[in-house]
């Protein structure tokens, strides 16, 4: 068998060197608790602020403002948790196609009841028009709304939804973990009070992520213990791997325009080369601005519960936004919401390319899908 191909960045990245050799000089150089007064102790505070403020730099943050967490999910939590445990009685308005950690987030703060979705269009986008109606009418707790869908790629239009919600007077959260790396994204630029962060999504380890907090955004901590990250996410902090992250991002900040310039003719290829050779395939958010690693596609008439699994047998790993319960799958939320009906939400493939895709990756691909669709279509 050819060496298998790897198409799901999204999901999660090699660990870069870089950032894989400054988390061992800080397991075996400075491994003390930085919460400890004496010169081990010290050391490891240290490395923490300077991973906080190397971190900060990338996105345009002061060092304060950031808070390191466990991942982003974490990190997402906090934000729609601790912004809603402060104004019980008002909604939290998110849009459709978030990740489950927002969604699930802003039911558990108040019940199906509290949460009010904002809509999105056929390329998976969100109606400002909605949004408006919903802050001139429910003046929400807290508006989320992702800077990059993981599911389909398509970008918001986060600056103008930010600006929005500060004329309103109402917090607004973005899940960035797709965007940082790949897209500019800057807090100085667009006026958002939260936005979430994970290491893993661009060359870091798993387990660490951040949440960036707006100077004189207040949040309730959803973990209680020590006062460590501004009492917001008590616990001892995970030095090395806060400081991996932060080298990490910068890596990936650095490289961005010259890699997502890559990616995206990488990208371009393959969904080329996919409706050349696949009958009726559909592109999924082709009509938006999408992140240049991310292509979603759509083959009806496929079999959603072997598309993948048959890709894998040939060596090609991707993803899917489909759900599997008790073995069987269920069209994703993210394509249902833009309005997809079940015999194209359901037999979805997300291809999701990274730093270190080649053209032999997409040619393979190529080579690949089209057998497999032969053989699962119904």
């Amino acid at each position: 068998m050819p060496h298998p191909v790897y198409l799901d960045y999204a999901a999660t990245t090699p660990l870069r060197a870089e950032a894989r050799e400054a988390m061992l000089d800080v397991l075996s150089q400075r491994w003390g608790n930085p919460s400890s007064g004496h010169c081990w102790g010290r050391e490891a505070r240290a490395a923490l602020e300077d991973a906080r403020a190397r971190l900060a730099a990338v996105v345009g943050a002061a060092p304060a403002e950031i808070v390191f967490t466990r991942g982003g999910t974490e990190a997402d939590n906090l934000a729609v948790l601790g912004v809603a445990a402060r104004d019980a009685e008002r909604p939290v308005a998110v849009a459709a196609v978030e990740h489950k950690a927002v969604l699930a987030a802003a039911k558990a703060a108040g019940g199906s009841g509290r949460l009010v979705t904002i809509p999105v269009d056929r390329d998976g986008v969100v109606d400002v028009d909605a949004l408006e109606q919903i802050l001139r009418d429910r003046r929400p707790a807290l508006v989320s709304v992702m800077w990059a869908n993981n599911e389909v790629g398509a970008v918001q239009p986060v600056e103008r939804i930010a600006a929005l919600c500060a004329e309103a007077g109402v917090p607004f959260h973005s899940d960035a973990v797709q965007a940082l790396g790949k897209l500019p994204v800057r807090v100085d630029r667009v006026p958002a009070d939260l936005l979430a962060f994970s290491a893993h999504k661009l060359g870091g380890p798993r387990g660490a992520g951040a949440l960036f907090v707006r100077r004189g955004t207040r949040l309730e901590p959803m973990l209680h213990g020590g006062g460590q990250e501004r009492g917001l996410r008590p616990g001892t902090e995970d030095v090395a791997a806060a400081t991996a992250f932060a080298v990490a991002a910068e890596r990936a900040e650095a490289e961005r325009e010259e890699t997502m310039a890559r990616v995206a003719a990488l990208r371009d290829r393959l969904e080329a080369g996919l409706c050349e050779r696949v009958a009726g395939l559909v592109v999924n958010a082709a009509g938006a601005p999408r992140l240049p690693t991310i292509s979603n596609v759509s083959v009806p008439g496929a079999d959603p519960e072997m598309l993948l699994p048959a890709l894998d047998m040939e060596g090609v790993a991707a993803s899917s936004g489909s759900a599997c319960n008790s073995g069987a799958v269920s069209a994703s939320h993210v394509l249902t919401a833009m309005g997809l009906p079940v015999e194209l939400a359901g037999p979805s493939v997300r291809f999701s390319l990274g730093r270190d895709s080649t053209a032999e990756d997409v040619e393979r691909a190529l080579e690949v899908f089209p057998r497999v669709v032969e053989r699962v279509r119904m």
